[in-house]
């Protein structure tokens, strides 16, 4: 069955457009959960090689929901990629329940605001 990705693409556009970039919170969860991933980003001073990570991680995600060009196969490669630098594949699926995690609870936060407002 097919997932529904007119709500999912909708539901991205309005957290980015309420919260902006969510790299921060992302890795600040990540990192609290599996704090020894931390030290795999020593070199990553500004936060651009985790930008970069995590926006591959939304068009990813945005072609597994669309016509999975080519997400099926991404996934499975950087499990691989993931576990050659030192990520264990659990904790590289953890990153996607993280990503999901920050996401969903900010947008309930965004809606609860909203019922509030208009309610």
């Amino acid at each position: 069955m097919p997932i529904p990705s007119d709500p999912i693409i909708d539901s991205l556009g309005a957290f980015a457009d309420a919260v902006g970039d969510p790299t921060g919170l992302v890795y600040a969860r990540l990192f609290s959960a599996c704090p020894e991933m931390e030290a795999l980003f020593v070199r990553d001073t500004d936060g651009a090689v985790r930008g970069q990570m995590l926006r591959q991680v939304f068009e990813t995600l945005l072609d597994y929901v669309g016509d999975r060009a080519y997400s099926a196969n991404l996934i499975r490669c950087e499990v691989v990629n993931h576990e050659n630098l030192g990520v264990p594949p659990e904790v590289f699926a953890s990153f996607f329940r993280t990503a999901w995690r920050v996401l969903l609870g900010d947008i309930d936060a965004l809606l609860s605001a909203h019922a509030t407002v208009t309610g």
